[in-house]
């Protein structure tokens, strides 16, 4: 998905979409609406005592900052905005393994988080991602940088779900192992979409540097 931009980088630079007041309007309410629930989302994890939602708690944290990178570097030219997903994207599996470390401690400490807690805000979390995955959707074959942002709402929405079934499991084993395998999986989702993202912005990058050589020919 994040290498869809062969063919439209182009355009996109002749007349960046990232300009419209639309794309711009919708990272503002992405923003908000992350940097609330990384609030939320903490506070409920360190008290109920899950790595699941600390993880997905740091993953809105990260978001909100992409957005806000997004909204920086929005109407620049194409090398800027791939630079902002490089940053992004490097950023992106720095906190997958992170959350993969977590998810280890917990796993051998044998920690028992709170499955009520987990579930609650579990459904919070997953109708605010849901809502704005939906939002950026018709921005998701944009260049890297949109790209970017639809790739980790996406990933948020996802994470979500794990939640939810690592709250049930837990509910029902009585052990703490889902939650640090559901933090497993979210570390992995976040590993293979920030390097999805580093690949497009390469490519976007390498196509800017083509661009002067063949107008120079």
């Amino acid at each position: 998905m994040a290498c869809s931009c062969h063919g439209s980088c182009a355009s996109a630079k002749a007349a960046p979409a990232s300009v419209d007041p639309a794309w711009k309007r919708a990272l503002w309410i992405a923003l908000i609406v992350n940097a609330g629930m990384f609030v939320a989302e903490i506070v409920a994890g360190l008290a109920a005592g899950s790595s699941a939602l600390q993880a997905d708690a740091l993953d809105f944290l990260g978001d909100a900052i992409n957005y806000a990178i997004a909204i920086g570097v929005s109407g620049l030219a194409l090398t800027w905005r791939a630079r902002a997903a490089l940053v992004k994207g490097v950023g992106l599996v720095g906190l997958g393994v992170w959350v993969a470390g977590v998810a280890v401690w917990r796993f051998v400490t044998g920690s028992l988080p709170e499955a009520e807690v987990m579930g609650i805000v579990g459904v919070a979390a997953l109708i605010a991602n849901g809502a704005v995955a939906l939002m950026l959707y018709r921005f998701r074959n944009g260049d890297s940088n949109m790209s970017s942002v639809w790739i980790c709402s996406r990933n948020d929405a996802i994470g979500n779900l794990a939640v939810l079934a690592a709250a049930g499991g837990v509910f029902g084993t009585g052990a703490g192992w889902p939650d640090a395998v559901v933090a497993a999986i979210m570390a992995s989702l976040g590993i293979v979409g920030g390097i999805q993202i580093v690949s497009h912005a390469l490519s976007d990058l390498a196509q800017e540097a083509r661009e002067p050589a063949v107008a120079g020919e």
